[in-house]
Order: C-alpha cells, then structure tokens, then sequence
C-alpha cells in the first residue's frame, strides 16, 4: 500500500478532499493541510573488531526475515541518529556503542504493517566498548563475526543494507591498498 496514493481522507479535518498535489504530497481542498511523504530516518551499525570481522544480525523479522542485517533501524522523534544507532545497538545486540562517526547513506523503502515507507538509512561506524560478547536481542535472532573478506552484500536481505555493504566493501578495498602500498 502506497498512503500517499490510497489515503481518502484529511488527517486534520477529516474531508475526502484530501487531493494529490504532486509526487510526494496531498493537499486538502478544504483545510489547506498539505502533507508530504518525507523519509523516515534509520541508521545501520558497521561494528569491526580486532580480527577484521564485521558485526552482523540475521533478522527475526519480516521483511527479509532469515537474511543477514547491520544492527541499527529507526531513529525516534526527539533523538539524534548517532543516539538513534547507539540505542538499536544495544537493543539488538546488548553491546555499548562510544563512538558513532557518519559514513554514508542509501535510500530505501520499508514495508510494516502494510505501508511502503520511504527510508533514509545513515550508515555510521560505530566503536563499541566490549565486543566480545554480542547476544541477539530485539530484532535479531542471532549475531555473527564474519571476516571481511568472506563479507558478500548478497547475503543482506534489505536492499539498502546490501548495497551499503557493497560500498562498504570498496572502502575496505580501498584501505587495504593504500596501507599495504605506503
């Protein structure tokens, strides 16, 4: 379902004139109350530790239910996403983030509870303070150490999160060559 397609309705005064005005917002012919369809803001957790393996959780969840997932999701009204990253760390994992430094971000769409929700997911790299011992909480059925370079972006079930892996790997690529090179 598509809300901005199949929402009738004004959510402030309750009219069916609730109109398309263009393609991310309805207007109300009645009220004037224009509401736009923004991106939501999730953030995704690239967590390394000593050995060079990156943190990964298998999704409990739907959508991509099974599939390998960076720890993160949605950030809440009122937090910023480096506090948005730390929390869904902990509750996906129990691991304590202290650092939080932005990589990059990938557009996407989530679907819940029957809505395509448009997303904007910040990737950051996150330094936690004990990482030996991540425990799969929340949304994660299981959490995983695997080595860089067994990492595949296939593997990732949301197509956001697997393309970020892909440029996650390039910049590990990269990295590696300049270190082994200087």
């Amino acid at each position: 379902m598509n809300w901005l397609r199949d929402m009738e309705y004004c959510p402030r005064c309750g009219c069916r004139t609730f109109d398309v005005a263009g393609v991310k917002n309805r207007r109300c012919r009645h009220c004037g109350f224009e509401l736009f369809m923004n991106a939501s803001a999730s953030t995704a957790a690239v967590i390394i530790n000593g050995r060079d393996e990156l943190l990964v959780v298998r999704r409990a969840k739907e959508p991509a239910r099974g599939t390998y997932d960076l720890p993160g999701g949605f950030a809440d009204a009122g937090e910023t996403a480096e506090e948005g990253v730390a929390r869904e760390v902990m509750e996906e994992t129990g691991l304590t983030v202290v650092s939080a430094e932005y990589l990059f971000s990938e557009p996407n769409t989530y679907e819940y509870g029957g809505l395509l929700i448009p997303t904007q997911d910040l990737f950051f790299r996150c330094s936690v303070a004990d990482a030996t011992a991540p425990h799969a909480h929340d949304d994660a059925a299981e959490c995983l150490w695997i080595p860089l370079n067994r990492v595949r972006p296939e593997d990732f079930g949301l197509a956001s999160i697997s393309r970020g892996i892909g440029r996650l790997m390039k910049i590990v690529a990269a990295h590696d060559a300049t270190t082994r090179y200087n």
